[in-house]
């Protein structure tokens, strides 16, 4: 680096020009996108990266879980009874009959494979999390973008609609609804047609969370310099709603959606639990820990297990769903 530079001023004082004034030669200034400068921050976060990690694990093994079962397990729905105690049934040999061929043991009284049950139940839990988070954010940010834009009597009734939906029960609404519910539906059967009226449902019930953020934004991004300028300019009400309001939107959403996924875990797996989730042979979380109640006494494990699979998976996704939010808005988690 050169030295810096004698200057001489008006009343004949020598002055020193600082080194940054100076251009170092070949050394070009890189400017950083915001989203680069999340994924920096986010980086130093472990806690955050751990959780990102046990995310997209789970996200793998909902994805490979035949592959995965074929690998290590058995079939979930194939019974073993040679591994129950014909007396008590259940399972033979300590902690839920766990041994080099059932990973995590059996299930009592049928005897299945509690480690392929668990596979299996982590496709359901989170693509029906992952969609009812999707349908969520959808009605969400366009009901709360348009009410945030238009304001007046369109802001009025969007905004009491949310209200009523958010005081709505919602688990008795699914419980209800569950019990009405054909046998077929939307070219859909069975456990098929359970899954798709949970998404449904627990998205509908789950927009007025995003559209009150999303509402809150436009409502102090409506006013900025950029969106009278596109108005100014001709642009049209649909060109500021979408191309000039979302995509400053994208990072709030993007926070909260993390932080929805988990509830909608625990949401399904409340569901399965009181009987209004998938139908049986259907492996799940929550219907797994619903049968343990009659059983935990003689084989505690058979409870443990599905209840360690959703702690870990919630709690993955909130320390994923926090560190998330610290990096986009580091000045509104101080």
């Amino acid at each position: 680096m050169t030295a810096p530079l004698p200057e001489t001023s008006a009343t004949g004082t020598a002055t020193v020009v600082a080194d940054a004034e100076i251009p170092v030669p070949g050394k070009t200034i890189e400017g950083r996108s915001p989203w680069r400068i999340a994924w920096t921050r986010l980086k130093r976060d472990k806690l955050a990266l751990g959780g990102g990690i046990v995310v997209l694990l789970l996200v793998l093994v909902a994805i490979f879980a035949p592959l995965i079962v074929d690998l290590l397990g058995h079939p979930p729905n194939e019974y073993h009874e040679d591994q129950i105690d014909p007396l008590f049934g259940t399972p033979k040999g300590s902690w839920g009959g766990i041994n080099g061929d059932f990973l995590f043991g059996v299930e009592p009284v049928n005897g299945r494979d509690v480690f392929s049950r668990v596979v299996y139940g982590a496709r359901v839990s989170l693509l029906v999390a992952f969609l009812s988070a999707v349908v969520a954010v959808l009605i969400g940010t366009v009901l709360g973008i348009v009410a945030g834009y238009f304001g007046g009597w369109v802001d009025t009734v969007v905004s009491r609609v949310m209200d009523a939906l958010l005081a709505f029960p919602q688990l008795l609404f699914i419980i209800a609804l569950i019990s009405v519910v054909p046998n077929e539906l939307w070219g859909l059967t069975g456990s098929g047609v359970r899954m798709a009226v949970l998404i449904a449902v627990i998205g509908f019930f789950g927009w007025p969370y995003v559209g009150r953020i999303v509402r809150g934004q436009t409502l102090s991004l409506r006013e900025r310099e950029y969106v009278e300028a596109a108005r100014s300019l001709g642009a049209g009400r649909t060109y500021i709603l979408f191309r000039e309001l979302l995509p400053n939107l994208v990072a709030p959403i993007t926070v909260y959606a993390t932080l929805m996924i988990p509830t909608n875990v625990l949401t399904e797996a409340a569901l399965s639990f009181l009987g209004a989730g998938v139908k049986p042979p259907t492996s799940s979380w929550g219907q797994m820990l619903s049968k343990a109640v009659n059983t935990y006494e003689g084989d505690p494990m058979f409870m443990v297990i599905p209840g360690l699979a959703i702690f870990v998976t919630v709690l993955a996704f909130n320390l994923f769903g926090d560190g998330v939010r610290d990096a986009l808005d580091p000045k509104g988690s101080r």
